[in-house]
């Protein structure tokens, strides 16, 4: 018979976000299954429901999960742009699952509004307003729009890890392989300070 989670109501519902992310990574929203969710989790599907409602409840409280572990992450992310894009690199290395998510979430919704919308705007507002106040210190160039900036930057770190056979196509070597790692920490330290609008040798 499967188990139903015991008497721990906090490590049940680990346990299931745990496997709902390693699911909804691996398949999408639409290819995820709930009976797989519930078997990797050892619940019945009764109890799953019990906790998140539905299939978009739980989708839902694994981003919502998920933006505030990076969110926290992020916090920690030095504020000084050659250190700052290697870190975001590191971080989309550390965490594929958030990544092929993201992926996924495109596919599936494409320019559409997607799941939790409202709450993840305001979040990426706030990283905005991050990114103009930087812009104010003189860490990155005032000239380029913030918005457009965050994307690029967000872009530079990111698509290696969800575009891996274009980076190995690129540049001969595999994402997960040390050298490449290196090598891109160092273009991004090198860009980041074109970014803030100086000359390379003005440092």
């Amino acid at each position: 018979m499967q188990k139903t989670g015991g008497r721990n109501p906090q490590q049940t519902q680990q346990r299931i976000l745990e496997a709902a992310l390693e699911e909804f990574s691996a398949k999408g929203f639409a290819g995820a299954r709930v009976d797989v969710i519930a078997r990797r989790a050892r619940i019945n599907k009764r109890m799953l429901y019990h906790y998140f409602g539905d299939k978009e409840g739980l989708f839902r409280e694994v981003l919502r999960r998920k933006i505030a572990e990076r969110s926290a992450w992020l916090a920690n992310a030095p504020e000084e742009p050659t250190e700052r894009l290697p870190f975001w690199f590191q971080l989309a290395c550390r965490d594929r699952e958030w990544v092929q998510l993201l992926e996924w979430e495109a596919l599936q919704w494409g320019e559409k509004k997607v799941i939790d919308e409202e709450r993840r705007q305001e979040n990426v507002g706030k990283a905005v307003e991050r990114v103009r106040q930087q812009q104010a210190k003189g860490l990155l160039n005032p000239d380029l729009d913030a918005g457009q900036l965050l994307l690029s930057m967000m872009a530079l770190t990111a698509y290696p890890v969800a575009f891996p056979q274009l980076a190995r196509l690129a540049t001969g070597l595999s994402v997960s392989d040390e050298k490449f790692q290196k090598q891109r920490e160092t273009f991004l330290r090198q860009l980041a300070v074109l970014l803030q609008g100086k000359k390379p040798d003005s440092q």
